[in-house]
């Protein structure tokens, strides 16, 4: 099931026998594996079976007994690795068989886990929740949670930042909000640029401006390349950023005024929605059309075709690509 529809379980108070949480976003996948153990039991008495740590007879063994510590047995896995269908059955069928244990597999990486969410159906009371990368709007709205929890203030616009600055890795962001909220202080854009690292030295917010306002980029794509960006992130990413300028574009030619909230449902800085707004201008409907049509091939061919250096590929395709829009 999808995250929507298993909120919808949680707030009608409905428990499961067994849980299987996977899909493209980490954080979210050892969130809510962590919050619906808790919602059983105390966090000290939560039994975790963490990566390497599992073995099949071992927890077999915790669930089919009874807790000596409290009226329920929970046992959170975490793994990155396919666990066997017939194992994975095995322990939600000592679930079943003793109703006060529940186990809970936390999926991590990019390992396909398709064959054990098979294990989870009504017939057995067991839900497998699937999650992907969560829209920028629901991102921040994370992000503010876990500052407003541990009252750290952020200006209008930082989180933003420090989410883009570590490319939507929700992960190194909470990490870096518990790093900042020893200063007493409001959290800033400069704060976060003084206090914290991205995962590289180059910016890709700084790069595809510099790309589509037809500035020198070349220097940069070499250092995001050099740093280990994928190719296909990278090539996706900058599709994201034209469908952002189209979409502005596209709200100017309507209304004659900016109002990035209305366009993406959240605020930006406005030096950064300025600058975009300015880029956005720049292009008319077919030059978008043709970029997108050409970023897609681009992807499809880094996907599909044996390159055997994506990297150089990558580098030349974009001078071309740099080259028929100007």
């Amino acid at each position: 099931m999808y995250k929507n529809v298993f909120d919808n379980h949680i707030n009608s108070k409905k428990t499961f026998t067994a849980y299987m949480f996977h899909g493209k976003s980490d954080f979210l996948v050892e969130r809510y594996a962590q919050n619906i153990a808790l919602s059983f039991t105390s966090v000290e008495d939560i039994q975790k079976i963490y990566l390497d740590e599992y073995n099949y007879d071992n927890c077999l063994d915790i669930l089919s007994q009874s807790s000596l510590f409290s009226d329920t047995n929970i046992l959170l896995i975490k793994t990155a690795k396919k666990i066997p269908k017939k194992e994975v059955d095995n322990l939600i069928g000592a679930c079943t068989a003793n109703t006060n244990s529940h186990v809970i597999f936390a999926c991590v990486g990019s390992t396909d886990f398709r064959s054990m969410a098979k294990s989870f159906t009504t017939k057995t009371n067991s839900a497998e929740v699937i999650f992907y990368l969560p829209q920028m709007g629901e991102a921040i709205k994370m992000l503010n949670d876990e500052a407003s929890a541990i009252n750290t203030r952020f200006a209008q616009g930082a989180l933003i930042h420090l989410y883009e600055m570590h490319e939507k890795d929700l992960s190194l962001c909470v990490s870096d909000i518990k790093k900042l909220s020893i200063m007493d202080e409001e959290i800033t854009t400069k704060t976060i640029t003084n206090q914290c690292f991205g995962m590289g030295s180059v910016s890709l917010d700084d790069f595809f401006n510099n790309f589509f306002l037809g500035n020198h980029f070349k220097k940069d794509l070499y250092k995001l390349l050099e740093e280990g960006i994928n190719e296909v992130y990278l090539v996706n990413q900058m599709t994201s950023f034209v469908q952002q300028l189209f979409s502005i574009n596209a709200y100017l030619k309507l209304h004659g005024s900016l109002n990035i909230i209305e366009i993406w449902g959240y605020p930006l800085p406005k030096d950064i929605a300025n600058a975009r707004a300015n880029i956005a201008v720049k292009y008319n409907q077919s030059q978008y059309c043709m970029m997108l049509e050409k970023l897609l091939k681009l992807e499809l061919e880094l996907k599909s075709s044996k390159i055997i250096d994506a990297n150089s590929y990558i580098q030349s395709a974009l001078r071309s690509f740099s080259a028929s829009i100007r």
